[in-house]
Order: C-alpha cells, then structure tokens, then sequence
C-alpha cells in the first residue's frame, strides 16, 4: 500500500458503468489521500445509450467496488455532479462547492487548509476539466499507467449487442470488477433496459446510413420555447431516439427554408397550435444557437432555439400531438425545472436558458 502523502483527492467521471481503467484511478487515490472525493457527472439526465446509467446505479457500483477492498483503503465519499454543458463557470463552481462541502464533513481528518489533489487520466477533448482548477495540485495518470484503450463505450457496446448475459460475461469480465459484472446482470432484467437497447441499434443504423459521406456531416435543427402564463410547450416524443421523454417542438430545417420559417412550421405541425403564423412571428423574443459537440447522439447536430413569448396570463391554447410528437402539452415552469430526468437531449438546458431570460 502507497504511503498517505495527500490529504483530499478528488476523482471526477461518469463512470457509465465503472470499469477496471476506473477501478486503477481510485485504487491508487485511496490509497494516497486521507479522503477521496468521486462526483459522477450527467447527475440527473435522462436516459441514454451513452449514459443510461441512474446516479444512484453509479454511485453502488462504485460503493460495492470499495466495500470489496482490504480495510484502512482510506475514506471515500461519492457525490452527484450534473452536466451544464453551456456554463463552465456553473460546473466549475458546483465541483467547488462539493469539495468545500467534503472538507466541511471531514475537517476532523483533513485539519485545517488541507491540500486539494485532482486525479483522472487524459485521454482527449473529454478531459478539458482537468486544466480548470490550476490551484490544486495535479495527479494524472499517463499513458504507461493502465490500459488508455479501456473506455465505458467499449463495455455499453458489448452490453447492447449481446444476446445473453452469459455473453456479457465472456466479453465484459476481463474489462470491469466483479461488482459491476453483477449489477450489469441486475440493470439487463429491468424494463427500460430494452427500450435502451433499441435505441442504441436505432443510433447505429441512423450513423450507418452518413458512413459513405465524404466528410462527417453536420446537421441543422430548430427548437421553440414557447411560453404563455408561466408555462412551456412541450411534447412527448413518438419514436427513438428518446422516445417517451419531453422535449421541445422542433425538428430538421429544410432545404428551401430559413430558420425561423423552420421553427414555426416545426411548432404548429408537433402541438397543432391554433395561434396564426403572424402572431407566432411576432411573439419571438430572443434565439440563441446551441451547439456542444456532444449534445445529440446521432451526430454533430446545431440547433437555433427561439423564445416565442405569448400571453402572460389567461387560458392555454389547446394543443394536440402530431407528427413526431406523441402529445403535446402546457407544463407549469417550475415542474420543468425539477424534471430534467425528463427532458431529451439538451433540451433541459436550453429551456432553462430561455426561460432564465423572463423569469430571472
């Protein structure tokens, strides 16, 4: 066992599940450090192939992993740390506040002004949050250190393409702890495990069809957040990927359109909302693009969302489900803003940058 030389080390990740290459990290942070501090990321997001894993699912993955270890490992803390993939400054700041928090609980072992030591592994564009803290101290593993081909998209590939758990097994065994090859047996018995599992084969064949194109391409959506007395417009998706989850209206721009024309005809054909074209026009407030590499699993996808603000008081149009949207409905803000688990893709974020602008 290494000698304790570092006080609080902290280990961020999404651990989507938690592997051996993980396992590497915290094992060596445990054993170093009086207090290992683990936030798991995507903290509250809906479901995905890419992260379909529940805070709670993570967090026992990890926990199970370390009650499997020899005793004096050292203590370890695991915390939820959400996405905010449009404000550094916010994610920043939440990873502060939890290691203020850590250090607050832990003052008896950590005494006063204890030393801060980031840990992880850089492996590409992904890793830009390891440079964001420059006054804490810096443990990255290099490439000489563990096996850098390991990665959680390798062992959700395998966990979506085989027919029976004893394939998993065959697959997955040498790849994560034992813990996690038997919650992975747990997580493949539930309903939503299915629904998942389509929507992976649904992305890989919608990827399949942009293989030939001689540059990766790059698509143009539009999204409309529409607000009339404390309420967004929202619709239930009809088909993968995300289908049953919120989101906003909104869909691909055409080739003969421009992006507001787009907006508008996405809205009125998903909610059938009787307010004229005109007025819709008319109503828009503010638009802003919306473009994290990561934010669409299907590909690059950029999005231009509208803020169209209608009445501040008196009835809701009434709207019906059409097209891609299974339904359509009013939801009161304050129920949107506590559903994220909810929401599609980013559509959380947008929405509450939008809305941010009449409310705030």
């Amino acid at each position: 066992m290494a000698r304790v030389n570092k006080d609080l080390t902290v280990l961020i990740g999404r651990f989507s599940p938690f592997h051996n290459g993980h396992a590497a990290v915290l094992r060596r942070a445990l054993s170093t450090s009086k207090v290992t501090l683990v936030l798991i990321g995507s903290a509250g997001d809906a479901p995905t192939t890419r992260n379909p894993f529940s805070f709670e699912f993570r967090k026992q993955l990890i926990i199970d992993w370390y009650l499997s270890l020899p005793a004096g490992s050292g203590f370890i803390r695991v915390e939820p740390l959400p996405d905010t993939p449009y404000n550094d400054q916010l994610w920043a700041r939440d990873v502060q506040v939890a290691v203020e928090k850590a250090k607050s609980d832990y003052a008896d072992e950590l005494g006063l002004n204890p030393s801060i030591h980031l840990t992880g592994a850089r492996r590409d564009a992904s890793s830009w949050y390891l440079d964001v803290f420059p006054t804490w101290k810096k443990d990255f593993f290099q490439e000489d250190d563990h096996d850098f081909s390991l990665s959680a998209s390798k062992v959700r590939d395998i966990l979506f393409n085989s027919s029976d758990h004893g394939d998993v097994v065959d697959r997955v065994q040498h790849l994560v702890p034992k813990t996690t090859l038997e919650a992975l047996h747990w997580f493949r018995q539930q309903p939503q495990f299915e629904q998942l599992r389509r929507e992976h084969h649904f992305i890989e064949s919608y990827k399949m069809r942009w293989e030939a194109a001689p540059y990766a391409p790059t698509f143009v959506t539009v999204d409309a957040v529409v607000v009339q007395a404390g309420h967004v417009l929202l619709i239930e998706r009809r088909a993968e990927p995300g289908k049953g989850l919120w989101a906003l209206p909104g869909g691909f721009v055409g080739q003969g359109e421009r992006l507001q024309d787009a907006v508008v005809r996405e809205l009125r054909e998903e909610t059938r909302l009787k307010v004229p074209e005109p007025v819709l026009k008319g109503s828009i407030k503010s638009k802003e693009t919306f473009d994290h590499p990561d934010r669409s699993l299907r590909g690059r996808t950029i999005t231009t969302a509208y803020l169209i603000q209608l009445a501040e008081t008196g009835e809701l149009p009434p709207v019906k489900g059409g097209d891609d949207a299974a339904k359509a409905f009013w939801v009161p803000i304050a129920e949107v803003l506590a559903k994220r688990d909810r929401l599609f893709e980013d559509h959380f974020h947008i929405t509450t940058t939008m809305v941010g602008r009449i409310v705030s």
